[in-house]
């Protein structure tokens, strides 16, 4: 997929998933707002129904004076507590709320429009609230004289409100952070996807390169050896088969290193840990090294100074490991590379240095050195062969070891690789070293 086409579906899903984040938010503000109308209604009709309750109350206690002959009501009468009972008023308040699922984290009082004056009710160092407040009702029907408000303050109104919208907006959050996830976690793998794609292809037209090489010296090697005028000289012949040999080992060892890793990927691989020299198999590996080292000029230094040197281990992958560390600081040594190798005793194991003075390693591509496939760009170095295996198979074989891999690298002035292998991670009779 194109990085154009990439970039295209993630903006769209971008939008998409900032439209659905806004649409949610514009719901539950609805929401909210729908729940803080019906609350305010259901706090009106309960109000309502006290000040209907005591009308009611009213009349009936009339009726009762007209029964007992006594004076149902004196004209120009404004005294409030003559038509109002506050026990009464309290006591119907209470199970109106309770009746509509109101709450009771209130204060209510009674007080004059026009003065402020509050008769009854628990209104105490809450008056301005009542007043401000918008559940008021009048009481112009039990008490026509002195203008008298019925008002009730919540303590909490938005906490009550949110409460019963709390599931649904938990639901909501829970959903939304889901999806964020989901999203960025599916950018996330789109990416990697694709930059793991880039690599394998990388790692096909290397493996093509480096195969092709060795067939084609097979092949011209060879060809040479079927003309009769090579085969009257023993010497042009001998030497003609020789490379043949050698780049068949050369193949047989990328294809080698190519199905270790398919080995390694599936953890299906067993290690035969034996007794084994460490001083004496690096001067072996080194003393091996010596031709390609003399080739390029270069110079390969040992400090080996470790004290206690044998080590349980494989004794083909730690060769492997080590072969793999060196030639690594040989390819990014641009000219007459400088290897030094040195070991020395930490924590009950060995630790094994390999120092070049190559190119070294920017800090951006240090983190991604082990991956599988990964080769770290050379600028303008493009005679750097290999599959980017090498150190995925390092990092590999040593944690496999009980062990660890350290990088230290600066650009330009080179890197080192150290390789800590402990002493004690199986417990099993020691067999010999195989040489």
């Amino acid at each position: 997929m194109k990085k154009r086409t990439i970039l295209v579906i993630i903006l769209v899903a971008s939008v998409s998933l900032i439209g659905v984040i806004i649409t949610q938010l514009f719901w539950i503000d609805n929401a909210y707002k729908l729940k803080e109308e019906q609350f305010n209604s259901r706090v009106i009709i309960s109000l309502k129904s006290v000040v209907a309750q005591l009308l009611s109350h009213k009349q009936i206690t009339e009726q009762a004076n007209i029964n007992s002959d006594l004076p149902a009501c004196f004209p120009g009468r404004a005294n409030i507590y003559d038509v109002v009972d506050a026990p009464l008023l309290d006591s119907l308040i209470k199970d109106e709320f309770c009746t509509m699922m109101i709450g009771k984290d209130y204060v209510y009082g009674v007080f004059q429009y026009s003065t402020g004056n509050f008769i009854m009710g628990t209104y105490e160092n809450y008056t301005d609230e009542i007043i401000s407040t918008s559940h008021v009702v009048s009481l112009a029907c039990v008490c026509k004289g002195g203008n008298y408000l019925l008002g009730i303050y919540f303590f909490n109104q938005r906490g009550l409100i949110l409460s019963r919208i709390i599931p649904w907006l938990i639901l909501s959050i829970v959903f939304l952070i889901i999806l964020v996830f989901a999203f960025s976690f599916s950018i996330f793998s789109l990416f990697r996807q694709k930059k793991l794609s880039q690599m394998k292809s990388d790692f096909v037209n290397n493996m093509t390169h480096e195969f092709k090489t060795p067939i084609s010296t097979i092949s011209l090697a060879s060809e040479m050896l079927l003309k009769p005028e090579v085969i009257q000289y023993p010497d042009k012949t001998r030497r003609y088969a020789h490379v043949i040999f050698d780049e068949n080992l050369r193949l047989k060892n990328q294809v080698e290193q190519v199905l270790n890793i398919a080995v390694l990927d599936k953890s299906d691989f067993k290690l035969k840990f034996r007794e084994i020299d460490v001083h004496k198999t690096i001067q072996s590996i080194v003393k091996n090294l010596c031709l390609v080292m003399k080739e390029r000029k270069g110079k390969i230094r040992m400090d080996l100074e470790a004290s206690k040197y044998v080590l349980m281990a494989d004794r083909i992958h730690f060769i492997n490991i080590i072969n793999n560390v060196i030639d690594n600081a040989n390819k990014y040594s641009p000219e007459s590379p400088y290897i030094s190798i040195s070991t020395c005793n930490v924590n009950n194991g060995i630790l094994i240095s390999v120092e070049d003075k190559g190119i070294g390693i920017m800090a951006e591509n240090q983190k991604n050195i082990f991956k599988r496939f990964y080769r770290v760009p050379t600028g303008n170095i493009h005679d750097v062969k290999g599959f980017g295996l090498g150190l995925y198979y390092v990092k590999t074989m040593v944690e496999a070891h009980g062990g660890r891999v350290d990088l230290k690298s600066e650009i330009g002035k080179g890197s080192r690789f150290d390789l800590y292998f402990p002493f004690n991670h199986i417990n099993e009779k020691p067999g010999q070293d195989e040489e």
